[in-house]
């Protein structure tokens, strides 16, 4: 055999050996897909096997040849805000580079409403992402979490920075005409008491956005929360328990509007609202009859499910273009909601099921993801 023929043959058992690691990388990427629950959308299952594996690397974010660099259009600043029991907090700004006045909104993070769960620095890529999407002010209070303060501390601290935004809106440049509160999971809970404190305050809300929130403290056997609370998804029962627990330690508390939304009845004056729910989340279906007592009390609501996502979605816009679809459609309402353009239902009431398939971004990102798990696996046998 001479010399170019064993080059050629080299090559040919190179090839064979890198498809067919390809194809069992395909293989094993597409089993993960089936979960305990039934079957995920690809890009979903390699995203919920990485995090349930802790496997998934620190600044995980779109490859850079898939994006279009945009210079900056907002800046970041952090503010200390004296809270009414006379405390402290943290609390940060987004803020447009271009003068103002800006529409404002206070943004409430989710965590389970204790230590260790959530903050303003894990929900910085939404805030940056809403900001820039928006054009308006985000104002991110750090309100205080249990176990060390239990409710309604934290309602409070958001609530006073709402207060804080109307007082200081001249030196902000603030449209105080164009305020709005969104929130997710526990801070989408928050943000419903906070738009109740409003209206007894006498504040007028331009729009209030809810993503997957947890709206009820009570023992109430939904269908999503009995399919979808192992912890897989992102959200177990037993963290529930535990935040309730925490939160709070009195069990009449449970019963509570301001704890309990879904319970209220006082929802007459919300703002126009979007409900925003995932497919397989725990808080599926308490969000969905949260946005239907909405409907019912006469407010106008828009309540739309993201099929083939989890808890905590939008947190992996980066990554998933079904949650940057998904933050792009708060953004969108958000906008229109501050120009005055009513987009909610008006009736009859229904979940508009939003199903927007994997790009085939997705599909070669989450095969390359796959790749890179894989690899990781095999470092941590070999170690």
């Amino acid at each position: 055999m001479t010399r170019n023929q064993k080059v050629v043959v080299s090559i040919g058992w190179l090839t064979l050996v890198v498809v067919v690691l390809l194809l069992v990388v395909m293989i094993i990427a597409q089993t993960w897909r089936y979960t305990e629950a039934g079957k995920v959308p690809l890009k979903t299952g390699v995203i919920l096997h990485a995090v349930n594996e802790q496997l998934l690397p620190e600044g995980l974010s779109t490859p850079s040849f898939f994006v279009n660099p945009v210079a900056p259009t907002i800046k970041r600043v952090d503010h200390i805000l004296e809270t009414s029991d006379g405390e402290h907090i943290a609390m940060r700004l987004y803020t447009p580079t271009q003068p103002g006045p800006h529409p404002v909104i206070l943004y409430f993070h989710g965590g389970a409403f204790m230590e260790g769960y959530g903050n303003i620095d894990t929900h910085d890529n939404i805030l940056r992402a809403l900001a820039n999407r928006t054009n308006a002010i985000i104002v991110a209070p750090n309100y205080r979490l249990a176990p060390n303060y239990s409710f309604p501390t934290a309602i409070n601290d958001s609530f006073d920075a709402l207060e804080w935004v109307y007082e200081e809106a001249v030196e902000l440049e603030v449209d105080r005409e164009k305020v709005a509160v969104a929130g997710d999971s526990a801070g989408g809970n928050i943000a419903a008491a906070v738009v109740m404190k409003a209206n007894e305050a006498g504040y007028s809300l331009t729009s209030g956005a809810f993503l997957y929130p947890l709206t009820t403290f009570e023992d109430v056997s939904f269908p999503s929360r009995d399919s979808y609370s192992s912890g897989y998804y992102f959200l177990s029962r037993s963290v529930m328990e535990r935040a309730r627990d925490a939160y709070t330690p009195n069990e009449e508390d449970w019963i509570n509007p301001y704890v309990s939304p879904l319970l209220s009845e006082e929802l007459s004056e919300f703002p126009e609202s979007l409900v925003i729910t995932a497919e397989f989340d725990p808080l599926r279906d308490e969000g969905e009859a949260f946005a239907e007592q909405l409907y019912h009390a006469g407010n106008l609501v828009e309540a739309v499910r993201f099929n083939g996502t989890m808890h905590g979605f939008l947190s992996f816009y980066e990554v998933m273009g079904r949650a940057d679809y998904a933050l792009s459609y708060v953004a969108r309402f958000l906008n229109n909601s501050f120009e005055g353009n009513e987009t909610t239902q008006k009736q009859p009431f229904y979940v508009k099921k939003e199903d927007k398939g994997d790009s085939f971004q997705d599909e070669v990102e989450a095969y390359g993801m796959s790749m890179y798990l894989l690899w990781q696996k095999m470092v941590r046998l070999a170690q």
